[in-house]
Order: structure tokens, then sequence, then C-alpha cells
């Protein structure tokens, strides 16, 4: 089995082009089938019949899986299946009949403009590690970035006098994403005063966000970063980097902007993943409707 799932890995990396995080998630899935099928004795993936992947999605609901989860859980062991069907491993494919689970689509927390300015003013920028998460939090929110394309931004992919950035995004994606004059002013601060200080020769590897050792953050520490501002702005709501991202987006939208050009600020490859912000932009007028029309 482990072969199977090795090669059907490799597959989606070279010839999907799906990104580190997505086969991550992928080969979790489908190891957690895999031990459940184990745990009933089942040894042989020609055994696995509808009644075995019912049973598995019925534990997924007993444990409080969301739909969202549920959902990437059949896409995997769905995808898995096919693989092993069209390669002749199994001579049946038990998920033939697997109905996609209907996806509830939640709206993304949104911080408001207040709110997003107190945490762009804590840190301290008379220290380097302080500089450096000043520029960390004004390139996210001036950009929309996900996490791994900021951790993973090269000095190279700057271009600050034209106000833009190069991002490689999903699936190897390469887009350019415009930024701000604040974003602008803080990175620059940051690569004269701060970062000079934390690399490390053969171990920077021209990384922008470097950490005490000379090398790039990681995705936790990212995490923690964004955790530690905003409590210490005094937000009460759990803050996350998407945060900004979501509300970098419904912040272009209530200001006017075109759907299309926040798509592609985002790298989202379909458009109906951007819309959801606009659902978002509703809510925060009928808001305002409710909070300042008399008869609200």
């Amino acid at each position: 089995m482990e072969t199977f799932v090795k090669e059907y890995l490799t597959i989606l990396r070279f010839e999907k082009n799906l990104s580190d995080n997505t086969i991550q998630s992928y080969q979790n899935d489908i190891n957690n089938f895999i031990n459940f099928i184990l745990d009933n004795n089942i040894k042989d993936l020609n055994e696995v019949g509808p009644k075995i992947i019912s049973d598995f999605f019925d534990k997924q609901r007993k444990v409080g899986r969301d739909s969202s989860t549920t959902a990437r859980y059949m896409s995997s062991i769905k995808g898995f299946f096919n693989y092993l069907e069209d390669s002749g491993y199994v001579e049946k494919n038990p998920t033939e009949k697997l109905v996609h689970v209907k996806q509830s689509r939640k709206l993304p927390p949104v911080l408001s403009f207040v709110d997003i300015e107190k945490i762009l003013n804590t840190p301290k920028t008379d220290n380097t590690i302080g500089l450096r998460d000043k520029a960390i939090l004004e390139l996210f929110y001036s950009s929309g970035l996900r996490v791994s394309e900021l951790i993973n931004l090269k000095i190279s992919d700057l271009f600050l006098n034209d106000e833009f950035i190069r991002v490689l995004g999903k699936g190897s994606k390469e887009r350019i994403v415009p930024i701000g004059s604040s974003a602008i002013k803080w990175v620059q601060e940051y690569l004269i005063k701060a970062r000079p200080s934390l690399e490390k020769k053969n171990k920077s590897m021209n990384y922008i966000f470097l950490n005490k050792r000379g090398t790039k953050l990681s995705r936790m520490w990212i995490w923690k970063i964004f955790n530690f501002y905003s409590k210490e702005a005094g937000i009460n709501i759990e803050i996350h980097p998407h945060t900004f991202r979501h509300s970098f987006a419904t912040h272009l939208l209530e200001g006017g902007a075109d759907l299309r050009a926040v798509q592609e600020m985002l790298g989202h490859a379909d458009i109906s993943t951007t819309q959801i912000y606009t659902h978002i932009d509703r809510e925060y007028i009928k808001q305002v409707h409710r909070d300042h029309h008399p008869r609200g």
C-alpha cells in the first residue's frame, strides 16, 4: 500500500503540479484511510468495498469533521482509487458512487481598518526583530499574500521602485502583486537596518525574512507573530495570517475595486473563490444599514 501511495503522490507532484501543502494534505488523508482499513483487518486494497468507504466517512462525521474537511477527504480517496483503477492495481473502484459533500462556505473573519492599524502600529521598530515583524505585517496587509508565498519571497522578487513584488503562488504560478507606499517604506527599512544583522553566509539564500539563525521563517513562526501582535494590540478575536489576506480583499472591494483585479492580486485560479468576498461586502453594507438607518 505504501508503494501505491508514493506513486500516486509523485504523479500529483510532477503531472498535476500541486503544491507541497496540498500534497501533504492528500498524503495525510490517504494514510488516515489506510490506517482505518488496516484496523478493520483489510490488508489488500482489492478488498475495499463501498461499505468500508461508507463506514470511514461515518466515523469522520462522528468525530466532528466539518464539510470542508470531509470534502477534501473524499477528493483525496476518490483520486487515489481512480489512480489505482487506471493503473490496474485494483479490479473495481469502490468510490465510483461516492457523492461529494457540498461544502458550507463560511465567511472568513475580517478586521476593520481601525483594528488592522492597531496591529500594524504594535511592533517596536527600534530593534531588529520588531523592525522585521513590522515589515512582515505591513507587506501582508498591502499585498494579501499567503503565508507560504511570503516566507519564500527572495530579494530578487522585490521591485520596490516599480511598486510591485513577484510572487510564486499555488501550482508554481507566477504573478505580479502591487504594494503600497507604507509597505515599501518598512520593507526598505528592514532590508537596510535589520536584515544584515540576521543574514548568515550559506544559510540565508537570498530569502527576505529571516529568523535569528539566518534561515527563512517557518509557517508556524508567522502564525506566532500574528498571534502575539494581535494580543498586544488588544484584539479579542483569534487572528491568523489569512485574516489579513481576507481583510485585504474585503477592504479593496469595499473601496470599489474590480473583482477581476482582486482575483489577480490574490492569485485565485477561479473567480468563484474571490466572489466569497463580495458576500462579506454585502454583510458589511447590511450591518451599516442596521446600525445607521432610523428604522434599521
